[in-house]
């Protein structure tokens, strides 16, 4: 379980997450949605000790991110969006590599890599170095050593940015299979199709403040929408969204 109690973090002069409170439970995937820079990506990073509040805490299974950091990072795995791999180590070497660094060792460290091979479907490329494989790849490993000491935990950022239809559909099986093993998922993503199929409770934030919580269904009824990105719109904001749109379309054309 991961409880978060009037979390907040400001960066000199910006207030990037205001009070947010908010719990996920054993079981549940729940999902943190927003627009680009509504607090998620800050929000994450100090539910994964990355960040420190300014004020407020959080738990994962009763461990205080502020003042239980071991405790935390031992119970959550975390799969972030920009995660890489060694382009010369293998995907067998990835695993053990943080599997050490988690103090796991021996037959007992070998078995569960190759668990996590064959639940990931790895096999293909479990003992090929990681220079060339696909995005799809990349993530699956980069999952695998998320869950690597067999986290209750876990937090997922775009866990399928960029994949093809057939790695998004293994993202998404696993994922499932993690609510049916009880554990906590906290899943942030911008595809809504995804959380309807996939989410049991979602909290929606903008400008670092929780606007609405509630299951996808109860949602879509509350705002009268047709589907949760309809929801989504009408929670958010179009004229919100439509200015992150243009500051986006500005960046690249500057870029």
């Amino acid at each position: 379980m991961i409880s978060v109690l009037n979390l907040a973090k400001r960066f000199k002069d910006f207030q990037a997450v205001k009070d947010l409170s908010f719990a996920a439970q054993a079981g549940e995937v729940f999902g943190l949605l927003g627009p680009n820079g509504a607090g998620k990506t800050t929000t994450l990073r100090m539910l994964s000790t990355v960040v420190q509040p300014t004020a407020g805490t959080a738990k994962v299974d009763g461990f205080d991110i502020r003042t239980e950091k071991e405790a935390v990072r031992r119970n959550l795995g975390i799969l972030v969006e920009s995660a890489g791999l060694y382009a010369h180590s293998t995907t067998r070497e990835h695993l053990r590599y943080i599997g050490n660094l988690h103090g796991l060792d021996g037959a007992g460290l070998e078995k569960h890599i190759n668990y996590l091979i064959d639940v990931l479907d790895m096999h293909d490329f479990a003992d090929r170095r990681a220079k060339g494989f696909s995005r799809g790849m990349v993530r699956k490993v980069v999952l695998g050593m998320a869950l690597i000491h067999d986290p209750l935990n876990i937090i997922l950022d775009e866990p399928t940015q960029g994949l093809d239809v057939v790695s998004t559909r293994a993202v998404r099986a696993i994922i499932q299979r993690f609510r049916a093993e009880g554990r906590c998922v906290i899943l942030s993503t911008h595809h809504m199709d995804e959380v309807e199929r996939l989410c049991d409770r979602v909290a929606i934030i903008h400008r670092g403040e929780i606007l609405a919580t509630g299951t996808p269904a109860e949602l879509i009824t509350r705002f009268g929408a047709d589907n949760l990105e309809t929801a989504f719109v009408e929670i958010i904001g179009a004229e919100a969204l439509l200015r992150e749109a243009e500051r986006e379309a500005a960046d690249t054309t500057r870029r």
